[in-house]
């Protein structure tokens, strides 16, 4: 079982390379996290851009542009295309954001023709989190892409959740369905939920992990608020997977973690075909090259 986020680069390093494709990799955020990734001996590399500005990014980052195959195109959205459509085609193994917007970034991956997302499949995002406070990593969802997601994307999310895990070689994960307290709140939506979710994956309707809701933050994640509380449940006190309710508590959680809990994270979209990474300028070098390890781990 995976417990630090360096050993998912060793475990996927282990695996072997992947090959990884780029949309719009031209500005020296897309060099500086993909040169990282191709030094670790994660994968191969094609960028897909404008070949004057992919030189400019290399020789300010000090990286060798010979260690990239390169497809020239200056237009972002045809850059999108050609990359969604390489993975699409199964000639790559990880999609990967440049300098696109993320929004024609995701319109990509949704293209009902050569997009990466099946039919009647929920669109998600996963994080995993080291945080030096707590005892294991905790991947937690949905941080970024679903503002609210109803009941059936929740149960797409706890099998994202699940999948991840069992990635990182948890085979029965414990799986908290968050909600603003551990009592059953019939006037609250996410409680009523978190305990229809509970009942759904009791009953094996989900997948094969534990889990237990609505529960609170607090009782979700530490034993001494169990004991206090006086809480017993398979997942109380020791969860390894977060469901939030809705974007701005799960973006809040992990920015909280991140900027003042010192977690280092990898994160990568949910539900396409193939894994995609998406990261942004703010993450730090560890994240970046996190993430891409997360997305050759997860690759078939």
């Amino acid at each position: 079982m995976i417990t630090r986020l360096d050993e998912i680069v060793d475990a996927a390093v282990a695996r072997g390379k992947k090959k990884m494709i780029v949309a719009y990799g031209q500005d020296t955020h897309s060099i500086g996290a993909t040169d990282m990734a191709i030094k670790a001996g994660l994968v191969d590399v094609t960028l897909v851009g404008d070949p004057e500005e992919i030189k400019k990014s290399c020789e300010a980052e000090g990286v060798d542009i010979n260690q990239y195959t390169i497809i020239a195109e200056s237009d972002d959205v045809k850059a999108v295309e050609i990359a969604v459509k390489a993975v699409h085609n199964g000639e790559y193994d990880v999609l990967m954001k440049g300098v696109v917007p993320t929004d024609k970034y995701m319109r990509g991956i949704l293209n009902k023709e050569w997009g990466l997302l099946p039919a009647g499949t929920t669109l998600s995002h996963i994080t995993v989190l080291q945080i030096p406070a707590y005892h294991k990593l905790l991947i937690v969802s949905d941080v970024a892409v679903l503002p609210l997601p109803s009941l059936e994307q929740k149960k797409q999310i706890a099998k994202y959740l699940v999948q991840t895990a069992n990635t990182l070689g948890i085979e029965e994960p414990k799986v908290a369905l968050l909600a603003p307290s551990e009592q059953l709140l019939p006037k609250v939506v996410s409680s009523v939920e978190a305990a229809a979710l509970s009942e759904m994956g009791q009953n094996g309707e989900l997948a094969k992990a534990l889990f237990q809701g609505p529960l609170a933050l607090d009782v979700a994640i530490d034993p001494e608020s169990v004991k206090i509380k006086k809480l017993t449940g398979p997942v109380a006190g020791d969860a390894d997977c977060l469901l939030f309710p809705n974007i701005e508590s799960g973006n809040v959680f992990f920015k909280a973690c991140t900027k003042f809990g010192g977690a280092e994270l990898a994160a990568m979209v949910a539900g396409p075909t193939a894994p995609c990474v998406l990261t942004s300028r703010g993450d730090t070098a560890l994240t970046k090259k996190y993430s891409i390890a997360l997305a050759c781990l997860a690759a078939r």
